[in-house]
């Protein structure tokens, strides 16, 4: 007898976290006779997994699951539920607020759906939004279709408590998963054929194994024991980021990307104290001079927040002049909101919403400028490109197909080529450049060219 299967709908936003938890809700409701559907009407369950870091997350919460009321009332079979930050964060007040939703769960408790699922054909709504603290963090990947690139977490949760972050209320404190089962989960995926991963982690770099390894022997580690051919990395804080951490990049460069993702928040060391990011201005300057000295050549972005309460335009002008000195390749700049339960939501001294409009306006417009000129450098250099899929847009009315591909600075680069080099990495001369994407042409050595006449 043939399994029935039922349709789901996940819709994502946030970081790259939730990305990869609404992959692996995806997986395991498939393993319970679910099949994803790409519109919410064609679905019999729809998950909203949701994000709580930027502007107004709830509103836009109720915002969408008022999308889907027409649905429920033409299907009543249809189950919606909301997972994610905003569902650790708001527990059973959504189940009260918006009367057709039926259930509610939090990041620690994905695994937990399909239970969940089965408690709603007892009851009529069900909230799972517990922390599991004590348990130690095993899981195993689930990636249904991990193509050529892909992400594996590596911790979940935060200890930092960072005045203006919610992680830590909504995706608990740090754990890290044991270093012998990334070793497994990776290797995994290069018999899947997965070429290269990127290793998230709300504070990646804080990773702390149960056998005494720290991020940079994870890295070692996966340099060493694994054949994975690249490795990135996100989020990282400063405060972890040291010399055996700096040394291990540079040692193993032809694995680790040159690209560091390395969040200042702000140029200020006053508001930096008021942030509990524990290093001062000049303490940071220091950790990029020592990261630039090591890796000549490296590609920087950052996190900045605009109008945090109490800066004043000196503390901004320290930040304008701190992205100067720096030279960020890509920024990514926001207004200061307060969150829930956080501590910088109870100063008094919050900035004016225009002012911090201005100043956010005012970087931006410095950024991009600025990136623009820090894209001349790779004007003409060869840079090795992943080819991750095909270039469907640009090849629309071209003379050959086109391919895209990231280099290892996470520049994306365009360039003539068929579906038979995704997956490989090729050289490619940059003949035109922009903040983030790139066009090219391939390079071949005089190997490849014979190759090239003989095929």
């Amino acid at each position: 007898m043939q399994q029935e299967f039922k349709n789901v709908y996940i819709s994502t936003y946030g970081c790259q976290m939730n990305v990869n938890d609404s992959e692996r809700m995806y997986s395991l409701l498939e393993m319970n006779n679910y099949q994803e559907v790409e519109k919410p009407e064609q679905a019999d369950l729809i998950i909203i997994n949701s994000c709580s870091i930027r502007e107004k997350p709830v509103h836009k919460v109720h915002s969408e699951a008022g999308l889907y009321q027409k649905l429920k009332k033409k299907n009543k079979a249809l189950r919606i539920g909301v997972g994610g930050c905003v569902g650790q964060q708001e527990k059973k007040n959504l189940l009260k607020d918006i009367p057709y939703l039926d259930f509610v769960f939090g990041p620690d408790n994905i695994d937990d759906l399909p239970r969940i699922l089965e408690e709603l054909d007892e009851k009529k709504k069900v909230a799972g939004a517990k922390f599991k603290h004590q348990e130690p963090y095993h899981i195993s990947n689930m990636v249904r279709n991990p193509g050529v690139a892909t992400f594996v977490n590596i911790t979940k949760g935060c200890d930092n408590f960072c005045t203006f972050c919610i992680v830590p209320f909504t995706r608990g404190r740090l754990r890290s998963r044991p270093l012998k089962d990334l070793v497994a989960d990776i290797n995994g995926l290069v018999a899947r054929g997965v070429k290269e991963v990127t290793l998230l982690g709300q504070n990646v770099n804080s990773y702390d194994s149960d056998c005494g390894a720290n991020f940079a022997k994870l890295l070692q580690t996966l340099a060493e024991d694994t054949q994975i051919q690249r490795i990135r990395y996100t989020t990282s804080h400063p405060k972890d980021f040291n010399q055996e951490l700096v040394d291990v990049l540079a040692k193993y460069r032809t694995k680790l990307c040159d690209y560091i993702h390395l969040p200042v928040q702000s140029g200020s060391t006053e508001v930096l104290r008021r942030m509990n990011r524990v290093y001062t201005r000049e303490e940071y300057l220091d950790k990029i001079r020592m990261i630039k000295e090591a890796i000549p050549g490296v590609s920087l972005s950052t996190d900045i927040i605009c109008g945090f309460p109490g800066e004043s335009d000196k503390d901004f002008e320290d930040t304008m002049t701190l992205a100067e000195e720096v030279g960020y390749e890509t920024m990514y700049a926001f207004m200061y909101s307060p969150r829930p339960f956080t501590k910088a939501a109870r100063y008094e001294d919050q900035v004016d919403e225009k002012v911090s409009r201005e100043r956010l306006n005012r970087l931006l417009t410095f950024h991009k400028q600025q990136a623009f000129d820090l894209a001349k450098r790779y004007q003409d250099q060869v840079l090795e490109v992943l080819v991750e899929s095909l270039d469907k847009r640009s090849s629309k009315g071209a003379d050959a197909p086109r391919v895209m591909g990231r280099s290892t600075q996470n520049k994306l680069v365009h360039f003539d080529g068929d579906e038979s080099l995704i997956g490989q990495t090729v050289k490619v001369k940059i003949t035109e450049t922009a903040p983030i994407n790139f066009n090219g042409v391939r390079v071949f050595d005089s190997k490849e060219l014979q190759q090239e006449k003989t095929s």
